[in-house]
């Protein structure tokens, strides 16, 4: 086959094509995030940011249940709650005059208290103040039925003679009387709260080492 002279544009067209560089199709990369991810002044603010978060959550729970703790309920009569924020009051107002008492006590005390209160109340009983309502509960539903009879009274002055000082039965009789009603009015009040009691959902939450 005889040789075709080029032109000289094809010839041009040739060496511009030569020296040309060739394309090639790179595969496709997926973005490079590991700089986002592990980046040391990235992780440290994440750190940060996450450590005052739990610090948030952590700091309010606290406060408020400290709050709880200190007013936790110790002792329960129905739906009556006795706090310990309330046992430690009356507990500071008790130790005054009795230095020996626990708190323990305390609570038992405050337990009876609210039992004869509340029957106070259920009889209708109107009184300027609790103490008041209670000592009229006491002395309406108790004291009313004791009688100490002169048998008695002088059957403890002969077994007691020397406590009097040498004074005679006459002289010490009331004194004798009241000691035996106020020692009879305590037998029967402890009957009396125990027969309350059994009526009642009562429930101790208090231990004196805690």
């Amino acid at each position: 086959m005889p040789f075709k002279k080029m032109s000289k544009v094809q010839r041009a067209k040739s060496r511009e094509m030569k020296t040309l560089p060739e394309k090639r199709v790179m595969p496709k990369k997926t973005p490079d995030i590991s700089f986002r991810l592990f980046n040391p002044g990235s992780v440290l603010c994440a750190l940060c940011f996450l450590l005052f978060a739990l610090s948030s959550l952590l700091l309010a729970p606290c406060s408020s249940l400290s709050a709880e703790i200190k007013d936790r309920v110790v002792a329960s009569i129905d739906n009556t709650a006795i706090t310990l924020s309330d046992l430690e009051d009356k507990y500071a107002e008790t130790v005054k005059v009795l230095p020996d008492i626990t708190r323990e006590e305390v609570l038992n005390t405050m337990v009876n208290r609210m039992l004869l209160v509340r029957e106070g109340q259920k009889i209708r009983i109107e009184a300027p103040s609790e103490d008041e309502l209670m000592k009229e509960y006491i002395d309406l539903k108790i004291r009313a039925f004791i009688r100490i009879k002169d048998e008695e009274s002088s059957e403890y002055y002969n077994s007691h003679r020397e406590a009097f000082g040498g004074k005679e039965f006459d002289e010490v009789r009331e004194e004798i009387e009241n000691y035996l009603t106020e020692r009879e009015l305590n037998d029967r009040l402890k009957l009396h709260l125990a027969e309350l009691k059994k009526k009642t959902c009562i429930r101790i939450r208090f231990h004196e080492k805690q």
